[in-house]
């Protein structure tokens, strides 16, 4: 067998791929020009929408997604991290690329790579995060898409999807400080780094963001000839006058209304035909788990609520959803379990929590990146609730139970979205594959 099919069965691409993660990556698109063009330039054989944003990007992406399938487009949607299996990031028509599928496509993005940089190190090579990119922009080519909603995965002028040469739309959705090591440590460098996938004369959306970042944004769409939207311009009364989505969380109503603006000037701009009240319906029959998720635990006469809420903006929001669940179910004690992957985005979250849990449960993310129980434990703040370190296999010991609550608590489980995942896998009898992006090197 020809050295580049190293792999043959799913076992075998699960231990290439781990391989791949562990190298991490670098600021560039040369590795990814010079890849897609071996492959055809697939991405150049569909219309993109281009998605970035500290907070928002997967659920705005998820929103456009429906609203072009609903419209009866052929529609896929690459977005970053999975939650329980690598296909999860790559979806055509609704539905998650099949394993055998996936397997496919890895086999032959490996084979171009390998024989388009074996001269390279490895640290020159195509990363986990790269050769996923490649291998979607070929499956929506191949299954001729005719929309694919695509997010970036780390910033934006330099992340692999950034090769999209001429999107019919960007968004960025938010600004926040997150990532400073890599994207900068204010928020004006940060929105301009998320600006960099604006193209010339394709309009870009923007979400509710500090003045700061918008004054980036809206000069660099101006020196491009891109026309920049805002969503405060369009929705001038606030949040309560933001479109209403199927996702809970009151912060949806902001990714609802990105996605509804984005929608209206691809019907203005006559890239799509649809009408506003058929955005509003489509909106509210969206799905995307783990973000303020509701999830019936049957055998505990309760609920749970799912979420991924991981940074400092994030645990803004966090908050916010606590004081309503708080308001929502006066009758129940509120249980939350906490995991993730950095000390600031920590010390955010669990001063949030602190403020409405009756107890805690600190969690360790399986990936190398995760606080430690001891880390956590430095970090909590005065006068914080009862805590204990915990498992998710202990919480979670079979499919739809949850071992750590009783009939008169809701649980509520956030923080990294690696951690969401293993719960979610827990809660329906599997196993997450732990599959994580490592993030690149400075």
């Amino acid at each position: 067998m020809n050295k580049n099919f190293k792999f043959s069965s799913l076992a075998e691409l699960e231990a290439f791929l781990y391989e791949l993660r562990n190298r991490g990556s670098k600021f560039s698109l040369d590795r990814m020009y010079s890849l897609c063009a071996a492959l055809g330039n697939p991405q150049e054989k569909f219309k993109s929408l281009h998605i970035a944003g500290t907070n928002g990007k997967g659920s705005v992406c998820a929103m456009l997604e429906h609203i072009l399938s609903c419209k009866g487009y052929k529609c896929g949607m690459y977005t970053s991290p999975h939650l329980v299996y690598l296909g999860e990031r790559i979806k055509f028509c609704g539905r998650a690329v099949a394993r055998e599928e996936l397997l496919s496509l890895m086999k032959r993005v490996s084979c171009v790579a390998d024989e388009l940089f074996s001269a390279c190190e490895d640290a020159d090579k195509p990363s986990f995060f790269e050769y996923m990119t490649a291998a979607a922009f070929l499956y929506f080519a191949e299954m001729r898409a005719d929309f694919a909603v695509v997010e970036t995965g780390l910033g934006g002028r330099l992340d692999a999807t950034n090769i999209l040469k001429k999107p019919v739309l960007c968004a960025i959705t938010s600004i926040s400080l997150d990532h400073t090591e890599f994207l900068g440590d204010s928020i004006e460098q940060i929105a301009a780094e998320k600006a960099g996938i604006i193209k010339p004369g394709v309009p870009v959306v923007c979400g509710v963001m500090p003045s700061s970042a918008r004054s980036v944004i809206s000069q660099i769409a101006l020196s491009r000839g891109a026309r920049s939207y805002f969503v405060e311009d369009s929705f001038p009364l606030g949040i309560s006058s933001m479109p209403e989505t199927s996702l809970g969380g009151s912060y949806q109503r902001k990714n609802a209304a990105t996605a509804f603006l984005c929608a209206k000037i691809l019907n203005s701009s006559g890239t799509v035909e649809i009408s506003e009240d058929e955005i509003l319906g489509y909106l509210k029959s969206v799905s995307w788990p783990a973000r303020w998720q509701n999830i019936p635990l049957k055998e505990n006469g309760t609920f749970m609520i799912l979420d991924a809420s991981h940074n400092i903006e994030g645990a803004c929001e966090l908050e916010e959803n606590l004081r309503k669940l708080s308001e929502d179910n006066p009758d129940k004690k509120i249980v939350v379990s906490v995991g993730s992957l950095e000390s600031g985005r920590a010390r955010a979250l669990l001063k949030a929590i602190g403020r409405y849990a009756s107890r805690v449960v600190l969690l360790e993310p399986e990936n190398p990146r995760a606080l430690s129980f001891e880390k956590l434990e430095a970090l909590l703040p005065e006068n914080f609730p009862p805590y204990r370190r915990g498992r998710v296999s202990d919480m979670f010991p079979k499919k739809g139970f949850c071992a750590e609550i009783s009939e008169g608590e809701i649980l509520v489980s956030t923080g990294s979205i690696y951690l969401a995942g293993e719960v979610l896998a827990a809660l329906n009898g599997e196993k997450s594959d732990n599959l994580c992006d490592v993030l690149p090197n400075k």
